[in-house]
């Protein structure tokens, strides 16, 4: 899981523990805690991709990854992870070359100096939403074994 702005790391665990899965976080230095809530945490440089990195160095096919980055979304699903957004939506292979045209877009108004409203504020229903689709998630792999 991509931890350092993760806001659903306590769901995460709980809803893991109902399944007996392991979860591992990745942050950079600059977000040590000692309320690691659980989990097994990694610690990696504060430089721009070393969490990205530390992630799709070891990651798996069939593991489920938790992040609202979409060039790292992106990656992840052609290993064949399932990827998941804080917000409970689902990353997917067709879906995913728009999403990062318009990372690309907004990156590009952004150096032009224009600026959007920046993302939705974190609801209450996102977190509903990422609970109900996490444990679907969960129970469908648990299913399989």
């Amino acid at each position: 899981m991509d931890a350092d702005s993760c806001p659903v790391k306590a769901e995460i665990v709980e809803i893991a523990q109902n399944f007996d899965v392991n979860v591992s976080f990745v942050a950079s230095y600059n977000h040590v805690t000692n309320d690691t809530l659980g989990g097994t945490w990694h610690y990696v440089d504060s430089d721009k991709e070393a969490a990205d990195l530390f992630i799709m160095n070891h990651v798996d096919a069939g593991d489920i990854a938790v992040t609202q980055d979409i060039g790292l979304a992106s990656t992840l699903l052609s290993k064949r992870v399932t990827v998941l957004s804080p917000r409970g939506s689902l990353y997917e292979e067709k879906d995913i070359d728009s999403a990062l045209h318009m990372r690309y877009l907004s990156a590009k108004a952004r150096r032009q100096g224009k600026y959007g409203k920046g993302p939705k504020p974190f609801t209450i229903e996102d977190r509903i939403h990422f609970r109900k689709n996490f444990t679907n998630l969960l129970s469908k792999i648990k299913g399989d074994l």
